[in-house]
């Protein structure tokens, strides 16, 4: 008797795992179906082009008082690397400087702090700032935010500086793909912005938009590039949820 017990209760067990690591499997596939789906061309490219299509300027972008930049454009000076280094989101500092010298704005506010857990290094501000210098922008047009870690923080720090400073319009930079976030919490706050996107992913994909039996192929082949924008994407619209539910939108 006491065998049968165990044995039925060894069955039992056995049964959970089985269908457990068959229920584990079935998400696993779906998982990779959703990634294999977003590596391809057309599809990567139409969750990117849903945001960065949402704020392009139609006009000229007018003045301003001050012009916004939001970290996440460069990587910190930590050995081996020599200086400070740029990261794909670099372009915004790079725009950043194109409009400054187009005098649309005397000052450039950078905002970005880091999250370093040795307890050293510099804030991200300092180091686009080091960057913004090489481009031409003066210290004197520089004015540092190094304590935001996320978008919502940006804001928040960014308003306290303009209120000090009596600043009451800005052009706000930042990636294509990022803009709608932080253009709808600079409103939330009520901050009067002007986005001026940059760092544009989709604009690049002109070249697949041929109707060649070669460029059609292409679109079909999942890609790793491809994959690695739209899960940029996804997490934007996560991201989008995710400061909706908090309130911060």
């Amino acid at each position: 008797m006491s065998l049968q017990i165990k044995f039925s209760e060894l069955l039992s067990a056995t049964k959970a795992n089985f269908r457990f690591c068959c229920h584990f499997l079935t998400l696993l596939i779906h998982v990779l179906v959703v990634f294999l789906i977003g590596a391809r061309c057309e599809v990567s490219r139409s969750l990117v082009r849903s945001l960065e299509f949402q704020n392009i300027p139609s006009t000229e972008l007018p003045n301003a008082e001050a012009i916004v930049v939001l970290g996440g454009a460069t990587k910190p000076a930590f050995f081996p690397r020599p200086s400070v280094d740029l990261s794909e989101e670099s372009d915004r500092m790079f725009y950043a400087a194109q409009l400054y010298h187009q005098k649309k704005a005397p000052f450039v506010i950078l905002s970005g702090g880091r999250i370093d857990w040795s307890g050293a290094g510099s804030s991200e501000s300092a180091d686009m700032a080091i960057i913004m210098q090489q481009l031409g922008v003066p210290e004197s047009a520089i004015i540092q935010e190094p304590n935001s870690l996320n978008t919502y923080e940006n804001a928040v720090n960014v308003k306290k500086i303009l209120q000090a400073r009596q600043i009451n319009q800005v052009l706000l930079v930042t990636s294509a793909m990022h803009m709608p976030r932080s253009l709808a919490i600079f409103k939330k706050l009520k901050i009067a912005a002007i986005p001026a996107p940059t760092d544009f992913i989709a604009s690049s994909d002109l070249q697949y938009l041929s109707n060649t039996p070669q460029a059609t192929l292409l679109n079909l082949l999942p890609e790793a590039e491809r994959l690695h924008q739209f899960t940029r994407a996804l997490k934007e619209y996560v991201g989008l949820v995710v400061y909706r539910l908090r309130g911060w939108l």
